[in-house]
C-alpha cells in the first residue's frame, strides 16, 4: 500500500521543522510532551527498515540532539587536543612547568600558545606580571593583548622551558641539571624573547662546564649566529687569545719543541713527538684564523735544526776518538741515534710546513759531519742516513723545490753514506719504508742534468751488483735514464753521447 500524498507532505514538513531545530526547542520549552514508544518484541519490522534511522518525530529530535553533542565535542577537541588522553609532549611540558613553579597555570591571566615547524603545539596559562617583568619581548606583546601565539619555533618543549625559567629565583641552580645542547637551545630562546637573566645564566653555565669537541663547534656556531661575542667573553676566552698572547706563540712552540729534544724519558719523548707532529700537521691543513696566528716560524725551526746539528756533531766527534775501555759503545750509539732522530723530527716538521728548501742546502754544507760519518761503523751512524733518505723522498714527491746545484751537492755529499747504511736502516729501523726510499732516491737523481744522472746511476750500478739487497734498488730510474740517453736522445746533438760501452771477453 503506497503512502497518501497528505502523509508524504506531512512527513516533509516535519522533517523541515526538525532541520531548523524548532521542534527540539518547543519540546525543551515544554510546549510538546516527549512521546515514548515501546516497541513490541512480537512485531516485525516494516519493509526497508533501517535500525539507525529515526522512525518517529521524537527519534528525529533525539538524533538532532546527539548530532549537536558530537559537533560540540569535535570543536572542544580542536581547541583542547589530547585533553582526555595527554600526549607524551603534553606530559613532559606539564612536568617542566610544575617543576619550575608548583601550580604554574593557577591564576594565569595570559594564554600562551606555542607551535613548532614539525606540527607540535601546546597551550599554557601564564602570568602577565612575571613574563612582562623579565622579558622585553613579552612586555611589548602583552601591553594590550591577553594572549600570545608563537609560531614556527624550533622546539615547543625548549621554548616553554625557557618561559618557565622566568619563574625561577635561581636560574643557575636550575641549569645545573641540563646538558650543553639543551642550554644552547635555552640560550637561543632567551635571546629571542629578550630574557636577559636567561642569557646571562646560560653563558655562565657554558663557561663553567667542560665541552666535547662537537659541543665546542656548536657553542661557537651558536654564539656567532646570535652575535653574542660582546657578552660571551668568558666563553670565548676558552678558545681564543688576545693579540698580546698570540705574539708569544712562537716562544711557546720553541719551548715545547726544545723540551721534547731534551726529554729524559724515551717513551714519553716518542709520545709527545707524535702528539706535536699531529697538531702541527692539523695546523697545516686547517688554515683558520686562530691556527694562522699561532703558527711556528721558520726562524724557530731552523734555530732548533742548528742546535740538533751541533749536538750530533759533538756525538760523532766523540765516537770517532772513542776509547772502548773508557765508555760503553751502546750508550754512545744510543746518543747518536737520539740526536739523529731529533733532527729528523724537526726536518719532517719543516717539510710539512713547506720550509725545507733551505735545509737541503744546509745539509749539503755539512762537510765535517759527513767526514765523521764516513769514519764511524754503520751500526752507530745509520740513523743519520735516514735524514738524507727523507729529503730524497720529499724532493721526489715534489714537496721541496730546491735548486739543482743544492740537490746535486746534497747527493754528492751524502749518497755514498746512504748506500752503505741502507742495509742497517732496513734491519734496525722499523719505520723505514724501503720502497719509498728507493722511489724518492730514484726520482731525485732524475731531476738532475743528464750528465749528473749518468755519473750517479753508473755508481749505483756497480754498488748494486756488489751489495744486492743491502743497496737501494733504483732500476726504474736507471731505465728512464737509459731511454733518455740512448733511445729518445732529445736535443741537437743526438749522436754525441758521453758514455761509451765496450764489450770484451773476461780472461778465462
Amino acid at each position: 500500500m503506497s503512502p497518501s500524498p497528505s502523509s508524504t507532505s506531512s512527513a516533509s514538513a516535519a522533517e523541515t521543522i526538525l532541520k531548523t531545530g524548532e521542534v527540539s526547542a518547543m519540546i525543551k520549552q515544554g510546549f510538546l510532551s516527549s512521546p515514548t514508544k515501546i516497541p513490541s518484541p512480537l512485531s516485525s519490522p516494516p519493509p526497508n527498515y533501517k535500525p539507525n534511522s529515526p522512525t518517529t518525530l521524537f527519534d528525529m529530535i533525539s538524533a538532532e540532539e546527539h548530532q549537536q553533542q558530537q559537533q560540540q565535542q569535535h570543536r572542544h577537541q580542536q581547541h583542547f587536543p589530547n585533553r582526555g588522553n595527554p600526549s607524551p609532549l603534553q606530559d613532559r611540558i606539564k612536568r617542566i612547568l610544575d617543576r619550575a613553579m608548583p601550580g604554574f597555570s593557577v591564576g594565569g591571566d595570559v594564554a600562551l600558545t606555542v607551535s613548532a615547524r614539525d606540527g607540535s603545539s601546546a597551550s599554557v596559562s601564564v602570568h602577565r606580571r612575571v613574563l612582562s617583568g623579565r622579558s622585553g619581548f613579552f612586555a611589548e606583546r602583552l601591553r594590550r593583548a591577553h594572549s600570545v601565539e608563537i609560531c614556527d619555533c624550533d622546539d615547543v618543549e625548549v621554548y616553554l622551558e625557557a618561559v618557565a625559567l622566568m619563574y625561577e629565583v635561581d636560574v643557575n641552580r636550575r641549569l645545573v641539571e641540563e646538558g650543553v645542547e639543551k642550554v644552547l637551545g635555552l640560550l637561543k630562546v632567551s635571546v629571542a624573547i629578550m630574557f636577559d637573566d636567561g642569557i646571562k645564566c646560560c653563558l655562565e653555565y657554558l663557561e663553567a662546564v667542560p665541552w666535547s669537541e662537537d659541543e665546542e663547534e656548536k657553542i661557537i656556531s651558536t654564539i656567532t649566529e646570535l652575535q653574542l661575542h660582546s657578552v660571551a667573553g668568558g666563553v670565548m676566552r676558552r678558545i681564543s687569545v688576545e693579540p698580546s698572547t698570540s705574539d708569544k706563540a712562537d716562544d711557546i712552540f720553541s719551548q715545547l719543541l726544545a723540551g721534547v729534544l731534551h726529554a729524559k724519558d724515551e717513551k714519553a719523548r716518542r709520545e709527545i713527538k707524535s702528539l706535536i707532529s699531529g697538531l702541527l700537521r692539523e695546523d697545516t691543513f686547517h688554515q683558520n684564523n686562530i691556527s694562522k696566528r699561532l703558527d711556528v716560524s721558520r726562524e724557530t725551526l731552523y734555530h732548533l735544526c742548528h742546535k740538533c746539528l751541533s749536538s750530533l756533531l759533538l756525538c760523532l766527534s766523540e765516537a770517532a776518538v772513542m776509547d772502548e775501555s773508557r765508555r760503553d759503545r751502546g750508550v754512545l750509539m744510543g746518543e747518536i741515534a737520539r740526536e739523529a732522530d731529533n733532527l729528523l723530527w724537526i726536518v719532517n716538521i719543516i717539510i710539512d710546513k713547506k720550509m725545507g728548501d733551505e735545509f737541503v742546502k744546509l745539509w749539503a754544507d755539512q762537510k765535517e759531519l759527513a767526514s765523521l760519518h764516513s769514519r764511524i761503523p754503520c751500526m752507530y751512524r745509520h740513523e743519520i742516513s735516514r735524514i738524507t733518505a727523507q729529503l730524497c723522498i720529499a724532493i721526489g714527491r715534489g714537496q721541496l723545490l730546491v735548486p739543482k746545484e743544492d740537490r746535486f751537492s746534497m747527493l754528492q755529499r751524502w749518497l755514498d753514506g746512504l748506500y752503505e747504511d741502507f742495509g742497517w736502516m732496513k734491519r734496525a729501523c722499523g719505520s723505514v719504508d724501503k720502497k719509498m726510499v728507493e722511489d724518492g732516491l730514484g726520482q731525485t737523481i732524475l731531476t738532475l742534468p743528464l750528465e749528473q744522472q749518468q755519473a750517479m746511476l753508473l755508481n749505483w750500478f756497480d754498488r748494486f751488483l756488489n751489495k744486492g739487497d743491502d743497496c737501494p734498488n733504483i732500476q726504474r730510474a736507471f731505465q728512464i735514464w737509459w731511454r733518455r740517453a740512448f733511445v729518445r736522445q732529445y736535443g741537437a746533438h743526438q749522436d754525441q753521447s758521453q758514455m761509451q760501452i765496450a764489450v770484451c771477453d773476461y780472461p778465462s
